[in-house]
Formats: C-alpha cells, structure tokens, sequence
C-alpha cells in the first residue's frame, strides 16, 4: 500500500500522531509520504498558517478562545464554513499532486487538510480511500463537514457525539488519538536515568507546554524549583519545545539547577522516567503521557478544545486540574506524593486510552484499500 499522511504544524500534535500512522504503516511495509498539504501551493503559506496559530496561542490565548467560540456557533448554521473555503484553492495544489502520483489511502490528522479532502470530492474528484484522525477529545468545529471514507474518533465514547454534530455514524470509529508505540513501551525509571546520564539518586518532575512552550510555564516552574529545593531529594526537567526564548530565560535563571531541553524526541523516556508531569492539556500530548503512564497535572490549557480535554481526563481520574499557583501546585504534589493515589491514576489511564490507536488505524486503512481492490476486480 502507498500512502499519503497529510499534517500541518499548527502545535505539534498532529504532526506526531501523524508520525506515528507513518511509523506504523512502514513498520507493516507500506510506503508513505508525509506532506504539508499547504506547501504543495506555496512554503511561504505553509509558514504563514503555522506560524499564525503558534503566535495566537502563545501571545493572545484569549482571542484563541474567542475565535474557537465563535467557530462554534458558525459551525451550527446551515451552511458550509469559512475553513471549506478557504482550502478550496489549496485543494487544487493537491489534486495535480494526486494526478501527478499515486496512493491507495490518504490519511490526514488536521482538520484543513480535511476540509480539502472534502472540497474535491464535492468537486466529483476521484479519491483513494481518505482517513481523517481529530486530535482532541472533542468534535471542534467544522470537523462534522468533513467528508472522508473513515472518521477516526478519540475515543469509543465520542462515537455517539461526532454522530450528534452530523458524520455518519457507519463511518466513525472510536479508536483513539494514535501515539508513536515507544510510548507504551515498558522501561524501568533506572535504566532511563542512565540511559539520559542523569543521577539516579534524584526523583524528576516534568514539565512541558507542548512544541511551543505554552503556558506560564516561567511561573509554575519557579513553584516546582523552590518545592524541588525544599524537598533534596528532586529535580525539574522541563521541555520548552521550539520556544528558544523560554529556554534562554530559564537558563538565565536556574542554569543547572535544573534540566532544560528544547523540542526533543526523547519524551517516551522523560514520561516514564518521571514521577509527575505538569502539562497543558493538548489532546496528543495528553495522550502520549496516559500511554507511558505517569500522573498528569494538567496546567493553563489554551481556551477552547484544550479546556475540553483537561476536564474529559480529570472527570475520568486521568489527571488533576491544577491552577498556576503555589497553593494548587503545593497540593498537588501532596496528593500524588501518595503511592496509591498515582498508581490508581495509571490504571485509569491504562483502561481508558488505548496505547494501540495507530495500530487500529492502519489495519483499518488496509482493509479500506482491500475492500476498494475487491471492487475494483468486480467492476
């Protein structure tokens, strides 16, 4: 099978669940290409779209929420939304490309590339099999108008509200949110620390704001510090992903005293690794550390989905709502300083997101693409 895996950078998570569908498919021997849809027009657009999201999230997370709600109530009106047409004229780029090479399955885990997807088949436009994957634990809007031969939900209990905003309910699987499998590997917490040259003597919390530092990431970790510092016995890691100006700030301040990475492809080992995670509640991100399995304190989640996911992994015992004070953050260490309460934690995480998503997925897609064949033979 060839396919193609379509994925923007507006925050990382698509592009990592997008990442692990294309370590899957080549780990089954299937050829992939994964693409920016948005480049197949112009780069400059690409980083144009990208970077506009990443500057409105992290600068004006308020007008983000705004702009969410407003969404929100456009996506109930009777009629096709500002996102379908906006991509009508980048799904031309993709459709030469389509014409130009060939693929038995296109797999895309953003919400654009979606609405591209749609627009060509409304266009009469020949498709492959077409998969699209949401990456929060929510339908957000405009999603319920996209049009592929597969909807893959985040989980088996949102079936039933992607069916409610208008998807066909025959076309909708509860599969989850797909993560690379290293984060479901088993590793003790001893042989990470040596591996990564850290002093085993120490317990580590994480702290993470996702690819693009988000959050108030400079007050919570002054927090951390001095309750690291107090304590003797633990230290911080935290990840400013591609936020290098948040990582020169801290430097500048806590210099070694605490460990500092930029965006890394090491978080399967910090995840398990640590004893506690402090991480604003992006859908992947959240999904990634309930695979590993360490107790999440969700912290300041950009208005909108990522509100949604905070209170879906903290009504199900998933992780905790922690506020970026010293009381909250205080009585969180408290609480999951407690052996039981972490461990009850785990298991829920463990009965509830499936760590085998990706997997789910592209046997699906095989058999999408067998199904197409046998048809094709019939015909």
């Amino acid at each position: 099978m060839e396919a193609l895996i379509l994925s923007m950078g507006t925050g990382g998570g698509h592009n990592a669940a997008a990442q692990a569908i294309k370590e899957e498919l080549e780990r089954r021997g299937h050829v992939t290409e994964f693409i920016n849809p948005y480049t197949l027009e112009s780069s400059f657009l690409a980083r144009f779209v990208d970077n506009a999201y990443i500057k409105t999230v992290t600068s004006t997370p308020k007008l983000f929420g705004l702009v969410y709600k407003i969404g929100d109530a456009v996506a109930k009106l009777p009629c096709r939304s500002p996102i379908y047409f906006a991509n009508r004229k980048p799904a031309k780029a993709l459709k030469k490309h389509l014409e130009e090479n060939h693929y038995d399955a296109i797999i895309t885990t953003h919400l654009f590339a979606g609405e591209m997807l749609t627009a060509l088949r409304d266009d009469g436009t020949k498709l492959p099999k077409t998969i699209f994957i949401a990456t929060d634990y929510t339908c957000i809007p405009f999603e319920a108008e996209v049009k592929t031969d597969a909807i893959i939900a985040p989980s088996k209990e949102h079936v039933s509200e992607f069916a409610r905003k208008g998807l066909s309910l025959d076309s909708i699987y509860g599969y989850g949110i797909p993560t690379s499998a290293k984060f479901s590997e088993k590793a003790s917490k001893e042989d990470l620390k040596k591996e990564l040259e850290l002093d085993p003597a120490f317990r580590y919390l994480l702290v993470c704001g996702g690819s693009m530092g988000a959050g108030h990431l400079k007050k919570i970790v002054r927090i951390l510090e001095e309750w690291c510092h107090h304590e003797g016995h633990t230290k911080l890691i935290v990840v400013c992903g591609n936020n290098n100006k948040l990582f020169e700030q801290l430097f500048a301040i806590y210099g070694n005293d605490i460990i500092l990475y930029r965006f890394t492809d090491k978080m399967p080992e910090l995840f398990k690794l640590c004893e506690v995670c402090f991480t604003k509640p992006g859908g992947l991100s959240s999904t990634e550390a309930a695979a590993a399995g360490i107790p999440i304190a969700h912290i300041t989640p950009i208005p909108g989905c990522e509100t949604i996911n905070m209170n879906y992994f903290s009504s199900r015992g998933m992780s905790l709502k922690v506020d970026p004070n010293k009381k909250s953050i205080y009585s969180t260490l408290e609480y999951l300083g407690d052996r039981q309460h972490r461990l009850d934690m785990i298991k829920r995480q463990h009965e509830i997101i499936n760590p085998n998503a990706a997997s789910d997925i592209c046997s699906l897609a095989e058999k999408l693409v067998a199904s197409l064949d046998t048809e094709n033979q019939n015909n």
